[in-house]
């Protein structure tokens, strides 16, 4: 799976991982971020989930586009053993886009153009 962080730079992104619980036991996970830009992205709520049996849970991922070319992470979900059991660790590539330029401020200055 891949999320996709698209956006003007320097714009915040934030994804919301969406995890569902079908057994009948808890499940906790530790998410992990790795690779090349893992320094750009961020886990805002922590980088623990638990989700109750039969219930859902979320995980914020947080991204501030900072340079033009794309950055690439993986958010690893690894499992923690809860009431005896032990979940599926699950993978996410983590992938940027510059959709927009907006500029920061505008400068007007007079110069002239040639001197001898």
């Amino acid at each position: 799976n891949t999320i996709e962080f698209a956006g003007a730079l320097h714009a915040t992104i934030v994804k919301q991982v969406h995890l569902k619980n079908p057994s009948k036991y808890h499940l906790a996970y530790s998410a992990i971020l790795v690779g090349r830009d893992a320094e750009d992205f961020s886990l805002p709520k922590g980088n623990t989930v638990t989700i109750p049996s039969m219930r859902q849970g979320f995980l914020n991922v947080e991204f501030t586009i900072r340079f033009l070319h794309p950055a690439e992470a993986v958010l690893l979900l690894v499992s923690n053993k809860v009431d005896k059991t032990d979940g599926a660790t699950l993978t996410f590539s983590l992938k940027s886009e510059v959709t927009s330029i907006e500029p920061l401020g505008m400068i007007k200055c007079r110069s002239p153009c040639y001197e001898l």
